[in-house]
């Protein structure tokens, strides 16, 4: 889903027993670590002020944004204003016209959009190079009279419309390497819940709740069958945000019609589809509300978080292929968990006994063979959280003060988390300020904001062995005391930024009993 996506909210806490806190920070601090350099790579724009990637946008789901291949996919502002403000394509606050990119090699490509003159996204790319993303297809919705918006596939240079299930929105969420979607696609069938309605207009500043909304329905679309509606699990609506090479998707889906008086809302539980074994229901952690569901690995395991008893608090959890674990906190009420790698190591944020007064807040963690491991901060900020793990336990995300007024990017390895500033040349303009991605190779992407305020895509290219002879690159190494010692002056979050990093850092889905919260600007 790409980054306006509002945030589904819920709530979820309690410990699990077998939690045991280690802070993995602490135990290579005396300097036995060292740490690569890295050089920045600035995506840029099309002309406007802000370019964009999925990650940390998205408000259901990590992305897989760039490919073994080194291709990397988002999307960037053109001059133009979007003309459709209040009700922005992008969350940044600029309020541009967005077209999707594709970065290879140094040059960045327009993948153009349905329509001349609207907006596109692409969010995730599968080693072949096939893209998916959103755009809007110049035809307004009638029912909230803002754009329609189609899930697309861009493949041989060619964009494909995947098209709806008879409503008028779709949404593409993940591509595997065989050419399968998973996203989610409105029927014609009235439901005054619809998961997409809810989750782009009522439950935003907009507070269009429209009477005529229509079901969502999950989807796996391929060449051969086009889109394919995979059910629910009893309720009405069900959303698909990821799909591996298995086939297997993961989403989330109502069970019933039925309201709870906590939520507002039908309950809704975390599922994992299989072509010829159906819809299975996951369960959850006490609550009625699949808060989030995150990550998707190869061996089928599910992340994200799910409501507990009373739906007052939320907690990670872990389905392991048999049973919904609950990871747990650092003895705080809530946590979710953001990303799966395809050993089973899970991270995401945890609250401790004390965080923020706003409730919100809390501590990167790790989940590895049992054990949950507090990864500490950086850059002497109170909070963090870890994005995304790699298959070689990099692990990256962003710290932040409560409040969310100062937030900076890190890099954690070897026990190890560090102020990815301190990795890149003194003499780079950017401020980075919160990783969202880390790729097999050790490439990340992150976001990075300028002088000027703009923000802009920026790939790290780790300084290296498996990168040599980058012309610019500093391959001496860095030794984590003295990356620890040495911060860069902290930047404050730009306004622009602001509402995005609260909406990602309140959760999923806020449902109005409980507050209300908004990505549409």
């Amino acid at each position: 889903m790409r980054a306006n996506s509002i945030t589904l909210v819920v709530v979820l806490g309690l410990l699990a027993p077998l939690v045991a806190p280690v802070l993995l920070a602490a135990q290579n601090i005396e300097g036995h670590v060292q740490h690569h350099h890295y050089k920045p790579i600035d995506i840029g724009t099309f002309g406007g002020p802000s370019s964009y990637l999925s990650a940390l946008l998205d408000g259901f789901s990590s992305a897989n944004v760039m490919n073994k291949n080194g291709t990397f996919v988002g999307w960037a502002d053109t001059p133009a204003e979007d003309p459709f403000s209040p009700f922005c394509f992008n969350v940044l606050g600029d309020c541009h016209v967005a077209h999707a990119l594709r970065w290879q090699d140094g040059i960045s490509t327009d993948l153009g959009t349905l329509a001349e003159g609207w907006s596109s996204a692409a969010t995730w790319v599968n080693n072949g190079g096939e893209t998916i993303g959103v755009s809007q297809n110049g035809v307004i919705d009638p029912v909230v009279g803002f754009p329609e918006e189609r899930g697309v596939l861009w493949r041989d240079g060619q964009m494909i419309d995947l098209g709806t299930l008879g409503g008028n929105q779709s949404t593409a969420g993940a591509i595997n390497n065989h050419g399968q979607v998973a996203g989610f696609a409105l029927n014609d069938v009235s439901d005054p819940f619809s998961f997409y309605y809810q989750a782009f207009f009522c439950q935003t500043p907009l507070n269009i709740c429209p009477a005529n909304a229509t079901a969502t329905r999950a989807f796996v679309w391929d060449e051969k069958d086009g889109m394919q509606d995979i059910g629910t699990l009893g309720g009405p609506d069900s959303l698909a945000f990821l799909v591996n090479d298995r086939g297997q998707v993961a989403g989330f889906s109502y069970t019933n019609s039925t309201v709870n008086a906590n939520t507002g809302f039908p309950t809704f539980h975390p599922f994992l589809w299989e072509k010829g074994k159906g819809m299975k229901d996951l369960g959850t952690l006490g609550g009625t509300v699949a808060q989030a569901v995150n990550g998707l690995n190869e061996r089928g395991e599910v992340v994200g978080s799910t409501t507990t008893a009373g739906d007052q608090t939320h907690h990670p959890f872990l389905w392991n292929g048999t049973r919904l674990m609950d990871l747990g906190t650092f003895g705080g009420p809530n946590g979710e968990a953001d990303w799966v790698n395809d050993a089973g190591d899970v991270v995401g944020i945890a609250q401790r006994p004390t965080f923020c007064s706003d409730t919100s807040g809390g501590v990167a963690f790790l989940w590895s063979k049992g054990v949950l491991h507090d990864l500490g901060t950086s850059a002497g900020l109170e909070n963090s959280e870890a994005t995304f793990i790699n298959s070689n336990g990099q692990a990256v995300g962003y710290s932040f003060s409560c409040g969310v007024s100062t937030i900076s990017a890190f890099l954690w390895e070897q026990g190890s988390m560090v102020d990815l500033n301190t990795l890149i040349p003194a003499s780079s303009q950017f401020y980075l300020w919160a990783a969202g991605f880390i790729s097999d190779r050790g490439e990340i992407a992150a976001f990075g904001t300028l002088p000027s305020g703009d923000t802009h895509v920026v790939l790290l290219i780790p300084c290296d062995e498996n990168h040599p002879s980058i012309e610019g690159c500093d391959y001496n190494k860095v030794d984590a005391s003295a990356a620890t010692s040495f911060r860069p002056t902290l930047r404050e979050v730009p306004g622009n930024i602001l509402p995005l990093v609260h909406s990602h850092r309140n959760n999923r889905f806020r449902f109005r009993p409980l507050a209300t919260s908004g990505r549409r600007n």
